[in-house]
């Protein structure tokens, strides 16, 4: 058991106590069958650290014989960074990678230069009625990663650091958080934590990151004497002190770091520095110049 070490905000101290900067609602979509709630990119607010997209993925119920699939796509210029709460997922791409993630596990795709994957249901969730529910976020690469080789790794839930304290836990799912390291790469300065919390519970943000933010799964929380609801995200603002209050039984995604190296463009799945790089991905995928997917080669999704 560690103590979640940190500063709380000074009473009187305007600064210290208003540490909120965005608050952002996010965008519900209808993806055949199950929710999708888009964070990010966000009106006014498209990054935090590196984590340029973020999705909140359910909960959503599947009858026998039906669940998700999410044909062949490509990436270039990312790290798509895949964390399930529910269900079951199998991913493939066109390294040859074919592993089912697990609730608490983490699939870590770098797409670098240019990958194809998919994402559907596992085989054991279709022969009867389940559930999936979870996040995908995508980390934007340094503008030196941008073109690197893509690469794939997989990291189960007994691997990632647990951290717990007078009702609050924290899994550490990607870089440093409370003195704790997950083996899962980074290519920035990078954290990403799942965090679950008891009613009365508290948990410091200290203000060591440059960009921060909490993403509300379930629940409600109260920061700087204001309660917030599930399905918003409280971004902070730099470098300022803050203490997270758990109201109900809640759980909370905590994710950041350092800026990016410049803007970032994103269109459709592709992600660059560089408009014309996102050009040029978009003629390979249309005149189809990307490898395919070993395993699920019959579909793709067209570029829109």
């Amino acid at each position: 058991m560690s103590k979640f070490d940190g500063n709380d905000p000074i009473p009187g101290d305007a600064e210290s106590v208003d540490a909120i900067k965005t608050i952002i609602v996010p965008r519900s979509r209808d993806m055949g069958g199950f929710e999708v709630r888009r964070v990010l990119p966000a009106s006014g607010h498209r990054m935090v650290g590196p984590f340029i997209f973020f999705d909140h993925l359910g909960p959503a119920e599947f009858i026998s014989g039906q669940g998700i699939d999410v044909r062949p796509h490509p990436h270039i210029g990312l790290a798509t960074v895949t964390y399930l709460f529910e269900g079951h997922m199998v991913h493939k791409d066109s390294l040859g990678s074919d592993m089912q993630i697990n609730p608490g596990d983490i699939n870590l795709m770098a797409a670098g230069r240019g990958i194809v994957h998919s994402e559907r249901s596992a085989a054991e969730d279709r022969h009867q009625l389940s559930s999936m529910a979870g996040i995908q976020s995508w980390v934007a690469l340094p503008k030196s990663l941008e073109e690197s080789a893509p690469s794939f790794s997989h990291h189960t839930k007994a691997k990632l650091p647990l951290i717990e304290d007078d009702g609050t836990s924290v899994r550490v799912v990607m870089g440093n958080l409370y003195g704790s390291s997950a083996p899962v790469e980074t290519f920035s300065e990078t954290f990403y934590g799942d965090v679950a919390m008891q009613p009365g519970a508290r948990l410091p943000m200290d203000g060591g990151h440059e960009e921060r933010g909490i993403y509300i799964v379930d629940g409600s929380i109260e920061v700087a004497g204001e309660t917030h609801e599930a399905g918003r995200l409280l971004v902070l603002h730099p470098r300022e002190n803050a203490t997270v209050t758990a109201i109900t039984p809640a759980r909370l995604m905590v994710l950041g770091g350092e800026p990016m190296d410049g803007p970032r463009h994103i269109w459709w799945n592709f992600v660059s520095s560089s408009k014309e790089r996102i050009e040029q991905a978009k003629e390979e995928w249309r005149t189809g110049r990307f490898d395919v997917v070993p395993g699920d080669e019959e579909e793709f999704i067209p570029l829109p």
